[in-house]
């Protein structure tokens, strides 16, 4: 049986997994590894761009944030931590 990456902001639902017809960049580093983020919709300039995404493991602590960023020529490839900000 192989588990399916937890979705970012699912809580740890039961049916936290990817859902059919989304498209998703895998989250690489940092306090939320190995997590998928949900950028269905998302446009070019946002994809590029990145995302600040809530944490409880941010070194700011609770209500933290994990900086989220494509690597450079990489718009399809995964998103990488590029470090916490408060």
């Amino acid at each position: 049986m192989t588990d399916a990456p937890r979705v970012y902001g699912s809580d740890g639902d039961a049916d936290s997994g990817p859902e059919p017809g989304h498209d998703y960049r895998e989250l690489v580093g940092g306090p939320l590894d190995g997590q998928l983020l949900d950028t269905t919709g998302w446009t070019d300039d946002m994809l590029t761009g990145g995302a600040y995404l809530i944490t409880p493991l941010s070194a700011y602590g609770p209500g933290g944030r994990a900086d989220y960023a494509p690597a450079p020529g990489q718009i399809e490839g995964p998103f990488v931590w590029e470090g916490d900000v408060p």
